[in-house]
C-alpha cells in the first residue's frame, strides 16, 4: 500500500521510539489524538505497526512486500471462488461449444446423474473435438472430456497462491472447488487465473485488508 507523508513521518517516529502512547505521538506531529486515530489506525491494520493496549505502539519491523507477502498467503479459495458451469455427461460437444460460448468460460465441468464431478472439459480439448468432424451433436462430451482420477481439484480452505502455483504448473486455466460427500466429489465452485488476477487487483487497491 502506499502511505502518505504523514503516516511515514509516524512509522518513523514509532521506530525510533517505541513503544510510544497515541497521545505522545500526536504531540510530537502538533496534532490532536482524534486528528491522528484513522492513520494509527490503517497503519495498524496493514501491520506496519503494532498496538498493546496500556502500553503503546511497536513497529513491527516489516517492509511493505513483506506485509503484501503475508496477506496473499492469508487468502482462501472461498473467499474468491465463482460460480462453476456444469454439464451432464450425456450433453453434446456442440451443446458444450454452445454453453462456453454463452456462459464465457474456459472449462466446463462434467458431472453424472447424482452431480459428482467426473470430468472436466476445456477450449483446447472442444477445438480439438470440432476440426475434422461433420457433425458435433453425434458426439457426446464424455467422449473427449478428462476423466477423474486425472482432474487436479481444490476446496474451499485452500490456499489461493497455493491454487495459483498448480496452475502454473500445469498450465490450466481453471480447477473445481469441491465437496467431499458419501458418493464423490461435488462441484461447488471454481477458480480460475482471472479469480487469481482479481485477488491480487483488489490487494494492491487495498480492498481486502
Amino acid at each position: 500500500m502506499e502511505l502518505s507523508d504523514r503516516q511515514e513521518e509516524i512509522i518513523e517516529i514509532v521506530k525510533e521510539n517505541g513503544p510510544i502512547t497515541g497521545e505522545n505521538i500526536a504531540e510530537r506531529l502538533h496534532l490532536t489524538r482524534a486528528t491522528l486515530r484513522p492513520d494509527l489506525a490503517i497503519l495498524t491494520m496493514a501491520g506496519f505497526l503494532e498496538a498493546r493496549p496500556r502500553v503503546g505502539y511497536f513497529y513491527t519491523g516489516k517492509t511493505g512486500s513483506e506485509l503484501l507477502t503475508e496477506k496473499i498467503k492469508k487468502f482462501k479459495v472461498h473467499e474468491y471462488q465463482s460460480i462453476p458451469i456444469v454439464i451432464k455427461e450425456s450433453v453434446s460437444v456442440y451443446d458444450a461449444i454452445s454453453t462456453m460460448f454463452l456462459e464465457d468460460v474456459g472449462t466446463l465441468f462434467v458431472v453424472d446423474e447424482s452431480s459428482n464431478l467426473i470430468g472436466v472439459v476445456s477450449r483446447k480439448d472442444l477445438l480439438r473435438a470440432s476440426i475434422g468432424q461433420k457433425d458435433l451433436n453425434l458426439i457426446p462430451i464424455h467422449i473427449i472430456m478428462t476423466r477423474m482420477p486425472n482432474i487436479t481439484v481444490c476446496r474451499k480452505d485452500d490456499l489461493l497462491i497455493d491454487v495459483a502455483k498448480t496452475l502454473i504448473d500445469k498450465q490450466i486455466d481453471g480447477l473445481p472447488v469441491v465437496k467431499d460427500t458419501d458418493i464423490g466429489l461435488e462441484v461447488i465452485g471454481r477458480i480460475t487465473k482471472t479469480t487469481i488476477t482479481k485477488a491480487f487487483v483488489e490487494l494492491v487497491l487495498d480492498k481486502h485488508l
